[in-house]
C-alpha cells in the first residue's frame, strides 16, 4: 500500500491530523537461506528480507498512551501506557510484539512520549516469515523517530533481539539484525557476539521461492515450548561435550567448533549424549558448517552447491531437530520434483514456509507445480498468490516519509 493510502486509513481510525504529523515505517519480512536454529547457539547465518513488509503509519502523541489499530479485522486494538516494565497482554495477543519494543527503548530512553499507530501487512501471519519482529522494528523505529531519539544500528538491532524475549520466545537476534540491516539485493551473513552483518550479492539468474504450507506456525503455546526446549538441549548437549573435551562449559558453539573438527565433536557427542541431545548437537554442528559453504557458492554463483546445501539442511531440521510438519516435507518434495536445485523449511518449523532455490526461468514451472500439486488439492488454488511468491532481497527497514 501507498504511504498517502495508509495516511488516509490512519486518518480514518484516529481523526485526520495535519499531514505533516504522520509518518509512516516499513519493515520487511525476511526469509532465512539457511543457518536454523543456530542464531541462539550465537552460529552466524545467512537470511536476507524480503519486499513484503510491515507497514505502520504514525504520529507523536502528547502523553504516554500508546494506541494501536490493525487493518487486519482479526487482531483487536491495542492501548498502553509506556513504560519500563508494562504488563503483558495475554499470551498470544498481537499487541505484545509492540510492548516488547516499547518497553526495550523506555528502559534506554527515559521520557518517551507515546504514538498512535496503524499496522498494515503484507506478510502472511505464522508463516515462518518473522512478521511479528518485522512489527517490533516498526514500532521501535516510530517510537525512536517519533520521540527525535537515535541509535547507532547495531545497538539497536541488539537491544530489540533481547527486548523481543519479552513475548516469552528464546530467540537469538537473526531477525531483527536483518530486518534492521538487510541490503537491497543481498543475502547477509550474521555473525554474533559481536553482532555484525556482511553481504552478499544474490546472482542475478538465482530466484528463491517461498510457499507457505497452510500450517500456522504460532509463537506460543506447544510451538513455543517446543523451541524454548530445545533452546535448552542445545545448551546441555553443548556443556556435556565441552567437558568430555577438557573444555570450559561455559564455552560457545562458535569455540567448540573452533577447538575440535565436526567429525571429532560428532564422535564424542555420540559417546556421551543422549538419543535426543544427541540429534540436537549433530544438527546445530553441521547446519553451522553449511552457513558458511553456502556463503561461499553463492559468491560463486554456484546453484547446484547452494541447493545441496539447501537440502541437507532440511534433512537435518526434520530427522535431528524435529521440526518439521509433513505439509513442509511435501512442499520440499513437490519444489524438488517440478525443477529446484533445492528447498527447506525455513523459519522455526512447526508449520509456516520452506524456501525452494532455481534458476530464474524455472520459477514459473515450480510455482505452477506447486499450485497445482499442493494448493489445488487443498482447495486454495485460487489463492495462490497469497501463499507462494517470488522472493526478491530487499533492504532493511526505513522510515518512507518524513
Amino acid at each position: 500500500m501507498a504511504s498517502t493510502d495508509l495516511g488516509a486509513a490512519f486518518a480514518r481510525a484516529f481523526g485526520a491530523p495535519a499531514p505533516a504529523l504522520v509518518q509512516v515505517v516499513r519493515a520487511p519480512g525476511r526469509v532465512n537461506l539457511i543457518g536454523e536454529h543456530i542464531d541462539y547457539c550465537g552460529l552466524p547465518v545467512f537470511p536476507m528480507a524480503l519486499r513484503r513488509s510491515v507497514h505502520l503509519a504514525f504520529r507523536l502523541r502528547a502523553d504516554r498512551e500508546m494506541r494501536l489499530v490493525n487493518r487486519d479485522p482479526r487482531f483487536a486494538p491495542s492501548t498502553f501506557a509506556v513504560s519500563e516494565g508494562i504488563p503483558p497482554a495475554p499470551a498470544g495477543d498481537w499487541g505484545n510484539y509492540a510492548r516488547a519494543a516499547t518497553q526495550a527503548l523506555a528502559q534506554r530512553f527515559p521520557d518517551l512520549r507515546g504514538v498512535d499507530a496503524l499496522v498494515e501487512s503484507h506478510l502472511p501471519i505464522a508463516a515462518g516469515l518473522s512478521s511479528s519482529s518485522a512489527l517490533v522494528v516498526a514500532i521501535a523505529l516510530a517510537i525512536m523517530r517519533a520521540n527525535g531519539v537515535t541509535m547507532a544500528l547495531l545497538e539497536l538491532m541488539d537491544l530489540l533481539g533481547r527486548g523481543e524475549r519479552y513475548v516469552g520466545t528464546a530467540g537469538g537476534g537473526m531477525d531483527q539484525a536483518i530486518i534492521l540491516g538487510a541490503q537491497a539485493g543481498c543475502a547477509s551473513r550474521i555473525d554474533f557476539h559481536p553482532l555484525r552483518l556482511t553481504p552478499t550479492t544474490v546472482p542475478a539468474d538465482w530466484q528463491f521461492i517461498v510457499a507457505w504450507s497452510l500450517v500456522h506456525a504460532e509463537k506460543s503455546g506447544a510451538a513455543r515450548q517446543a523451541y524454548n526446549e530445545r533452546t535448552r538441549q542445545c545448551d546441555e548437549a553443548r556443556r556435556l561435550v565441552a567437558k568430555r573435551l577438557g573444555q570450559r562449559e561455559d564455552i560457545t558453539y562458535p569455540a567448540l567448533l573452533a577447538a575440535a573438527s565436526v567429525d571429532e565433536l560428532l564422535r564424542v557427542a555420540g559417546a556421551t549424549l543422549s538419543g535426543v541431545l544427541a540429534r540436537r548437537f549433530r544438527h546445530v554442528v553441521t547446519e553451522g558448517t553449511r552457513v558458511p559453504r553456502a556463503e561461499t557458492a553463492m559468491a560463486a554463483g554456484d546453484l547446484e552447491a547452494f541447493g545441496g546445501l539447501l537440502d541437507a539442511s532440511h534433512q537435518s531440521l526434520r530427522d535431528d531437530y524435529q521440526v518439521s510438519h509433513r505439509e513442509l516435507d511435501r512442499l520440499v518434495e513437490l519444489a524438488r520434483e517440478a525443477g529446484a536445485a533445492g528447498a527447506r523449511l525455513t523459519g522455526a518449523g512447526f508449520g509456516g514456509s520452506i524456501v525452494a532455490l532455481c534458476r530464474i526461468e524455472r520459477a514459473a514451472d515450480i510455482v505452477a507445480a506447486l499450485r497445482e500439486r499442493f494448493y489445488a488439492p487443498r482447495g486454495v488454488a485460487d489463492d495462490v498468490g497469497r501463499h507462494v511468491f517470488l522472493a526478491d532481497p530487499s533492504a532493511g527497514a526505513e522510515v518512507l516519509s518524513a
